[in-house]
């Protein structure tokens, strides 16, 4: 499967040049013609700039999902058609086409595809208007663990950040008592999910070794253009460790950067948003043993379900699946089986109903993932680090957490927020 990522143009990839490539292999516009009972599914995301690459992955996964169901008849004999709208990575715009999927387009099902930034602002579009919505890509903690944002209409098939925080955390911890890596330093992007998810890092960081000490926290603007700052910043105050939860194309870039201070020549580094195949592929000299959350692999976990998904993918995808495609994938399955038990009812509520409590098989095999009826955020994904190398598949070695201990410590986190 690596083959397909070859000769692929690293700027190409991340910007999303190749979108209607993949849409052209669907046979298809993305916005289908018009079509008798037709259910329509509304993508709000990001399609342009330098992380277009969420949106360009949720799209073709979510296309891939309900063309597959679409060549199989729909459901009751009605197919599904998916009407994107870029937001440009702005919460404003994110909340305007969100409105005008609802109400100009005719969707019947939101699947938010923004990052946490324009999530937010989704999200009081669909709690306002009462439709359907599965939050696909952010990972900010809050958007679903606090109860003041819930929604009965409203879900999350995304990982969340309290959830990578206790695995990375212990991860972490290990590495840091075996290497006396005390002194840390953090460089995250300045907006809700780069400062909660370091503090979550930090926090179970901590909690597994107490002699964690942070000397410093930088935070660079979201699609900061350059890192040099931040870089040189961190070469004076010289920790042992970083952790970053940058992503994207803005990761790339500070790891390029990065790799021309030789930054990760003495300093051990901790990735939340590293492990994405084409954000890997994309980085010129990828350093080895640098340390990263799992967001997707082909061969972790290793199974036929997992090759399958990938090799579906990559025939009309230029790239291999990120975090972002498995998440949408698995959003669409939500959403596809919760209409087959509705018998194509597109009711909000009644769709809703189903989906609370419901397990869907992962994209990737194994146990099913499971949309947990308490606060709508999905449990038994993956959850594991791993450590990069110079080649394919990139990330190696993954430590696994068991998701019983993460659920404890996240009952006890809800209660430190005063979430529960």
């Amino acid at each position: 499967m690596t083959k397909t990522t070859k000769g692929i143009s690293r700027r190409r990839v991340l910007k999303g040049a190749g979108a209607m490539v993949g849409l052209a292999a669907f046979g298809a516009p993305h916005v289908a013609g018009a079509q008798a009972k037709v259910i329509k599914i509304g993508l709000p995301t990001i399609l342009s700039g330098r992380v277009a690459i969420l949106g360009t992955s949720s799209r073709f996964a979510v296309q891939l999902a309900f063309n597959q169901i679409n060549e199989a008849g729909g459901i009751n004999g009605r197919k599904f058609e998916v009407v994107d709208r870029d937001s440009k990575g702005r919460p404003d715009e994110a909340a305007k086409v969100t409105r005008d999927l609802i109400n100009n387009d005719g969707c019947d099902i939101i699947i938010d595809g923004e990052a946490s930034s324009g999530s937010f602002a989704v999200h009081e579009v669909v709690r306002d208007l009462g439709i359907l919505c599965l939050h696909t890509c952010s990972e900010t903690s809050s958007l679903t663990a606090d109860p003041k944002q819930f929604s009965k209409n409203v879900f999350r098939c995304a990982r969340q950040g309290i959830h990578d925080a206790v695995a990375g955390g212990s991860y972490a911890a290990k590495i840091a008592k075996e290497k006396g890596l005390k002194k840390w330093a953090t460089c995250s992007p300045d907006y809700a999910y780069g400062r909660d998810n370091t503090a979550e890092f930090l926090q179970y960081a901590k909690v597994f070794e107490p002699s964690i000490e942070v000397v410093d926290q930088l935070w660079p603007k979201l699609f900061a253009p350059d890192y040099t700052e931040s870089i040189t910043k961190l070469m004076q105050v010289k920790p042992q460790a970083v952790y970053s939860a940058l992503w994207g194309g803005d990761l790339v870039a500070f790891i390029e950067q990065s790799n021309l201070y030789r930054l990760f020549q003495n300093t051990a580094y901790f990735s939340g948003g590293l492990g994405d195949p084409p954000i890997l592929t994309a980085i010129k000299n990828l350093p080895q043993g640098l340390n990263t959350a799992y967001r997707y692999n082909n061969g972790f976990p290793s199974s036929p379900e997992n090759t399958a998904f990938c090799d579906a993918y990559v025939k009309v995808v230029p790239h291999e699946p990120t975090n972002w495609a498995w998440q949408n994938y698995a959003a669409s399955q939500f959403i596809i089986e919760a209409l087959r038990r509705t018998n194509g009812n597109t009711d909000s509520s009644a769709l809703a109903k189903e989906i609370s409590g419901m397990t869907v098989k992962k994209p990737f095999g194994g146990a099913g993932i499971t949309m947990r009826d308490s606060d709508h955020t999905i449990i038994n994904y993956p959850v594991a680090w791993g450590k990069t190398v110079s080649k394919s598949p990139w990330v190696v070695d993954y430590v696994d957490t068991e998701w019983s201990k993460i659920v404890e410590l996240e009952k006890e986190w809800k209660k430190e927020k005063g979430y529960a």
